[in-house]
């Protein structure tokens, strides 16, 4: 039996905690080959640790440097590149627009949206090139179910998934036909770093800290799951898989069932 990604040359950008990490490992149990670019120091250590034979390009999402130091570093390892996956993302916990100081609202829309957004895009702008040498070479973006469904984010995370959703949609439709371009939108999910903005003094507060999380994630969802990145990482391997190469310009949604109707 072979590996759905046998063959297959991946960067996994934001890939230290999370589902990004979940999908390191699940790309690779798979068979792919996989490069990746992390922000956090200790997680990159972490990372050249437990995983030797991944290339670990440390810097962050938002800078055009490191994208295009971890995109060749991927082209450098494999020979070439056929899979983008980008997991970055910042957390506003819930923040409405009445709860956001005049003052802060620029600065917090600016951090979330440059994390949330800019990055993928500068990943995307980086890879494209190598990409489209690739072998049946697709992007696979993190979205949120909170782009879906009301209540699962303040407004400014909401908003700036839903210009994830854009990006998707928009990327698949110029790309076409050379390269895929996919979403995969989770729902709360469990045993990630997930963490606030720090323009709104939430840098340290993890949403998977929050009291009986696991409880509550599964109450919220018609099948009674608390789901983790492990859960989410298929959905990664699927969209960047020969299986799935008709889809373009779409988002699977592991989410324990929300569209039928969520509490």
């Amino acid at each position: 039996m072979t590996g759905w990604l046998d063959g297959k040359r991946a960067l996994v950008v934001g890939a230290g905690s999370g589902i990004g990490r979940a999908v390191v490992d699940a790309f690779r149990t798979e068979g792919a080959k996989v490069a990746v670019l992390e922000r956090d120091h200790g997680k990159c250590e972490a990372l050249r640790r437990e995983c030797p034979q991944v290339p670990v390009v440390e810097g962050d999402a938002v800078e055009r440097a490191a994208n295009e130091r971890a995109v060749a570093a991927a082209v450098d390892a494999f020979g070439g590149l056929d899979t983008l996956v980008n997991c970055v993302g910042i957390f506003d916990f819930y923040r409405g627009i009445v709860d956001l100081g005049g003052d802060e609202l620029p600065a917090a829309f600016d951090e979330i949206f440059r994390t949330n957004v800019l990055s993928h895009l500068q990943s995307v702008k980086a890879a494209v090139p190598a990409l489209k040498a690739g072998a049946g070479p697709s992007i696979v973006l993190a979205e949120s179910a909170s782009s879906f469904y009301p209540g699962r984010g303040g407004v400014l995370y909401v908003s700036s998934k839903y210009a994830v959703r854009g990006l998707v949609s928009t990327l698949a439709h110029e790309l076409t036909p050379d390269i895929r371009v996919n979403g995969v939108a989770p729902g709360g999910t469990l045993n990630t770093d997930l963490r606030g903005a720090a323009s709104l003094g939430l840098q340290d507060v993890r949403l998977d800290d929050t009291p009986g999380r696991a409880d509550d994630l599964a109450a919220r969802t018609p099948l009674n799951v608390a789901l983790s990145g492990h859960d989410h990482a298929w959905s990664f391997v699927f969209l960047a898989s020969d299986r799935s190469r008709g889809i373009t310009g779409d988002t699977l949604h592991p989410d324990g069932g929300l569209a039928l109707g969520a509490s």
